[in-house]
């Protein structure tokens, strides 16, 4: 059972107080901020250049009072931490404590230790049940007091990476795996190691320029800031790529264009028709909701499908140039770099309801169809899979003999996995994936992959070797997209749903419930923010906060998936990217069967994605997970993934114990964030950590 979120916070409403009045004594304060900050900025660096659309700055100000802190919304606003008379002294006596303490722990757990091994076998269980859960929590007490230790000296050397580190990607390496020997796409797998991590601020590029928002965020991008020159934009070959024009120093994307012959709205129509349905709107109510897009060139599908509520999400492998998962997350839409050329993906069985392939370069007919049995195990029963390629059988590819024989072979590989070919329109084909198991037993002995065994047919693997065999059938999430609850009715789960994931129907809602309340928080202390510098008029009614003003949330610790279904709620138009960590309970299947997207992910490696993706990112709990669970990151390492992460101007909401937060705020202040520790009324336990990212750019002769 996932612990309550939220528990405590108070209900929705606006900020208590004149927000113009607030806003005027705040500016009163800027001007020291602001020579502070500069006399920061001259020892660090000559070429940082801090937005001055930076809405913190009027919250977050050192300077601020402990009289003056205010309970707004169910928070209570608490001072930043003040500087140590003596840095040498206040260092010298925390060494001597942690070193004291590790003494004291030693001696208390041995002397515990033989004192609980002298117990009756009666009274043993209950007590070393307690034992152990005093051992997690010294463990976390010692890492707090590790990281407050380091906090003013190792901190301190938190400096920008060189330019070549402006889009940096862990972990994808492709030159190095191609001097390994590596080829036939394994030269795109992910190889995390130590040397994956960055221990430095990624600057933004020298002419980044903050994303429009949506909607016309989604169709229009600045090109400066994503890797791709002009003839790459003009050379776009494949058809989704296609669907864009270069303007000056935007790149416009089009869903109909007469520039080309086809375009996403025929295209999609198109898709529709060959599933039976009338167009695309229609998707919905033959059950899919959402669709993995492999290879999408740059997300104009994806695009196109969000205003009809399917949800896309793009996976193609890393490029350094011209990406397709940059330029798809630049615009706003989901993406994640990922090649399944030798390891499974890190999704469950049975996890999307269409998978779509146009035009990607995989080459399905290699290596006995392991790539269509993979595409197989994350498709769910009924699911489509839609195919446009020069392969398919056409009357060019007929007179080819080898293109001809490439179709031959998917489709009989097809066939060996049952599914049934619904219809072919030129270079497209769709197959439906059998709501039914019996088609498997009535193979033909010897034809087609065999049916994974017990021990191979792993739920959630964490990218396993591809297996050769059709997972996901011992599942008990078996269930066909046309017998699952439509589009919106799928997020609520039904109880007997509930029950294949472990989950009482009473935690769900308690969850939900906990998370409708902390989101219209959220929103209450967000959003004076963002009209900071159009402060409201005497009189005036507090300014609603827009819907668009965060496009994409990364959820760090995604839980049961209840802050992605409260915004939702909530009617803001946002997609999170639900991540669950390797090191706590998966809830990630029953993620997924709400309708929404997510990934497996070791947060002591790199996230699959580009730098400067996200608009906001999120965490509820994972300090605490990371503390008991670490053994190969600290805190440091994750805050320096969350800054790639994070777009220049963006938010980071965390919430954690109090002494985590506190320790988290530390780093955030060397890593150039605006911070400020939000306490939570009725709850000593807890406190969230609020912060913005500033804008900096890397150094250029062009500023």
């Amino acid at each position: 059972m996932a612990r309550p979120l939220h528990r405590g916070v108070s209900g929705g409403g606006r900020l208590s107080g004149n927000i113009q009045d607030y806003l005027e004594d705040s500016q009163m304060k800027i001007k020291s901020d602001k020579e502070n900050s500069d006399k920061i900025s001259k020892t660090s660096s000559d070429h940082v250049s801090l937005s001055l659309r930076n809405p913190f700055q009027f919250l977050f100000s050192d300077n601020l009072s402990s009289k003056q802190d205010s309970i707004e919304n169910g928070f209570v606003l608490s001072d930043p931490f003040a500087p140590a008379n003596s840095r040498n002294r206040h260092m010298l006596t925390l060494l001597l404590l942690k070193l004291s303490l590790v003494v004291i722990v030693i001696l208390g757990l041995s002397i515990s230790l033989l004192w609980t091994l002298s117990l009756t076998p009666a009274s043993r269980s209950p007590v070393i049940r307690g034992y152990r859960r005093l051992q997690e929590q010294l463990v976390s007490d010692l890492w707090d007091i590790g990281e407050l230790s380091l906090g003013t000296t190792r901190f301190k050397e938190s400096e920008f990476c060189p330019l070549e580190f402006e889009n940096f990607v862990p972990c994808f390496n492709v030159t190095e795996n191609l001097e390994l020997g590596l080829t036939e796409g394994k030269e795109f797998d992910r190889r995390c190691g130590p040397m994956s991590k960055q221990n430095c601020l990624i600057l933004a590029p020298p002419k980044y320029k903050i994303p429009h928002r949506w909607p016309t965020g989604r169709d229009v991008i600045w090109i400066d800031n994503v890797k791709i020159t002009a003839q790459e934009v003009l050379s776009s070959g494949s058809l989704t790529k296609r669907m864009m024009m270069l303007d000056e120093d935007q790149i416009s994307f089009s869903f109909a264009s007469s520039m080309v012959d086809d375009n996403i709205e025929d295209y999609s129509h198109q898709i529709a028709e060959m599933i039976g349905l009338r167009n695309e709107s229609y998707l919905v109510q033959a059950g899919v909701r959402t669709v993995l897009d492999i290879g999408c060139g740059y997300g104009s599908l994806g695009a196109h499908l969000f205003p009809k509520h399917l949800l896309t999400m793009c996976i193609a492998n890393y490029e350094s140039s011209g990406s397709q998962v940059e330029i798809a997350l630049e615009r706003g839409l989901p993406a994640l770099v990922g090649s399944f050329a030798s390891k499974q993906l890190p999704l469950p069985s049975l996890s999307f309801d269409m998978i779509h392939s146009a035009w990607d370069g995989v080459e399905w007919d290699k290596k006995d169809g392991i790539y269509l049995i993979e595409v197989d195990r994350v498709l769910r029963p009924g699911g489509y899979f839609v195919w446009t390629s020069p392969f398919a059988n056409t009357p060019a590819s007929v007179r080819d003999k080898e293109n001809l024989k490439k179709w031959e072979f998917v489709r009989n590989i097809a066939k060996d996995l049952c599914w049934d070919l619904l219809s072919q329109q030129d270079k497209t084909v769709v197959w439906k994936k059998p709501s039914k198991k019996n088609c498997y037993a009535s193979r033909k002995h010897g034809s087609g992959p065999l049916i994974c065994k017990e021990g191979r047919d792993v739920e959630s693997p964490y990218y396993h070797p591809l297996e050769a065999c059709i997972g996901g059938t011992r599942s008990r999430r078996w269930i066909p997209i046309e017998e699952r609850a439509s589009w919106p009715s799928r997020a609520t789960l039904s109880s007997k749903e509930l029950a294949v994931h472990g989950v009482l129907p009473d935690d769900f809602m308690e969850d939900n419930i906990n998370w409708k309340s902390t989101v219209r928080d959220y929103w209450s202390l967000l959003s004076p923010l963002i009209f900071s510098d159009h402060p409201k008029r005497p009189g005036d009614e507090d300014p609603i906060p827009p819907n668009y003003m965060v496009r994409n949330v990364l959820d760090m610790n995604a839980h049961f998936g209840g802050f992605n279904s409260a915004l939702l709620d909530a009617r803001k138009s946002v997609w999170v990217m639900n991540v669950v960590p390797t090191s706590g309970v998966n809830h990630l299947p029953l993620i997924l069967d709400r309708g929404f997207v997510g990934v497996l992910h070791d947060w002591c490696e790199a996230f699959p994605t580009y730098p400067r993706t996200y608009d906001m990112v999120h965490a509820d709990g994972l300090l605490s997970l990371q503390s008991v669970k670490q053994s190969r990151c600290s805190m440091l390492d994750l805050f320096y993934e969350i800054d790639r992460l994070l777009r220049p101007e963006g938010w980071v909401i965390l919430r954690d114990t109090t002494s985590l937060i506190e320790s988290a705020r530390a780093i955030a202040s060397k890593l150039k964030w605006e911070a400020r520790v939000v306490e939570i009324e009725s709850n000593n336990d807890e406190k969230l950590l609020v912060c913005q990212k500033p804008l900096i750019r890397s150094q250029a002769n062009s500023l």
